[in-house]
């Protein structure tokens, strides 16, 4: 009978053969592969990692065979985790329908469509963005105006969804729309799946300070999406949703776990822009130490992201544990950019032309791009209130007359 130790050795040795010795580094932003249709690599070794991961079935390793997955255990998954961390291996393709909507499929789609959606999702086919804030309802999220009218044998849908993530490059979105006007806020709402190339669908680019335009605003008119693209139980979406954004804020947290997306070695940029330690004046010392103790918390955030995934296995209810951490990796990021660019002074305030490396106006943009992770998957003050009703049990205070 085949142990864990079995299989732990037989993973690493399979990893050390199939990965790619490039595909063990830390990932650049520029780099990332994206599922889909339309899918594009950079290099011969980034082809042959996704296709040889796909074709294990570990791009999605936990799920059930039948819907394409590699039908680990939750330990053989440990396992599995571990291995590539040592290792250092990318994963091969950054997907959040596998990381988001496929979990909830798995829990709450039918067994129709969990045949029809899961599969091209396992083997990296199709691209998924997500359909859930809104103008003036982005943190009220259950305030939403997006609507699905019932129309015979097809919703409806009408409204726009905002800040959705490569909205123009995804090929189906899963959104909550009003399907119950008259219901209260949670009440009334149900969860779609939706093709991008419907007609009555346009997404625009929306400029960030960044210089980058990852967000869309999408908008819907008159578009018919079949009714067996209703996930879950007529207006019964809001279940579904908080059960997606707890597996939104645990993807979220792994971008940390897998140098994603950000690249920056703080302690490698600390000494090529500090004088050595023994010639540093107090306020480069200082700097140093700030350096030093970033690093200590990314890394104890690293190994605490480990803990956790073994603790979550024996948990029914997450979402406490995800905002915590989701929490504590958006503001240890935006903290990591504000010590580099003190470490980096002017060579990080770079936008663009060759008196800067392309390293350092990375920077620049990454610092900006720091601010949004605080607010995308749920502001931190959204996280905090989760925290305080849910891991601390505080009770909710009164409003004022």
């Amino acid at each position: 009978m085949s142990t864990i130790e079995d299989f732990r050795r037989e993973t690493r040795a399979w990893l050390e053969a199939n990965c790619p010795q490039s595909m063990r580094s830390p990932m650049p932003d520029g780099d990332l592969v994206w599922g889909g249709r339309t899918v594009e690599f950079k290099t011969e070794d980034q082809r042959l990692w996704f296709e040889r991961m796909r074709d294990k079935g570990w791009f999605c390793p936990d799920w059930p065979v039948e819907y394409g997955g590699g039908g680990l255990s939750a330990e053989q998954n440990a396992v599995l985790e571990s291995e590539m961390r040592r290792l250092r291996c990318r994963p091969p393709q950054i997907n959040l329908g596998v990381w988001m909507l496929g979990p909830v499929l798995l829990e709450f789609g039918s067994e129709e469509q969990k045949r029809a959606l899961l599969p091209p999702m396992a083997r990296g086919e199709i691209r998924w963005c997500q359909g859930f804030s809104e103008p003036n309802a982005g943190s009220d999220l259950a305030s939403l105006k997006a609507s699905a009218v019932d129309a015979g044998d097809h919703f409806l849908v009408n409204g726009t969804k905002i800040w959705t993530s490569y909205g123009d490059k995804s090929d189906w979105m899963y959104m909550l729309v009003r399907t119950d006007p008259s219901a209260s806020k949670q009440k009334g709402i149900s969860l779609l799946v939706v093709d991008m190339a419907s007609p009555g669908i346009e997404a625009r680019p929306i400029d960030l300070i960044s210089g980058k335009s990852s967000f869309c605003q999408v908008f819907f008119d008159n578009v018919k999406v079949p009714k067996d693209h209703l996930i879950g139980p007529l207006h019964g979406g809001w279940t579904l949703a908080k059960a997606l954004l707890q597996h939104e804020r645990r993807a979220m947290s792994k971008f940390g776990e897998f140098s994603l997306p950000n690249h920056f070695d703080l302690l490698e940029l600390a000494e090529r822009y500090l004088p050595p330690a023994a010639s540093s004046s107090l306020a480069e010392a200082g700097l140093r130490a700030r350096a030093i103790a970033t690093a200590m918390d990314e890394h104890a955030y690293k190994l605490t992201t480990q803990r956790m995934g073994e603790e979550m296995r024996a948990r029914q209810n997450v979402s406490g544990v995800m905002s915590i951490m989701k929490l504590v990796h958006s503001e240890q990021e935006k903290d990591k950019f504000e010590v580099l660019l003190d470490l980096m002074g002017h060579r990080a305030l770079g936008w663009e032309g060759d008196a800067f490396e392309a390293e350092e106006l990375a920077v620049a943009r990454a610092w900006l791009g720091s601010f949004a992770q605080t607010i995308a998957g749920g502001s931190s003050e959204v996280q905090l209130n989760v925290i305080a009703k849910r891991v601390l049990e505080l009770p909710e205070g009164k409003q004022a007359k």
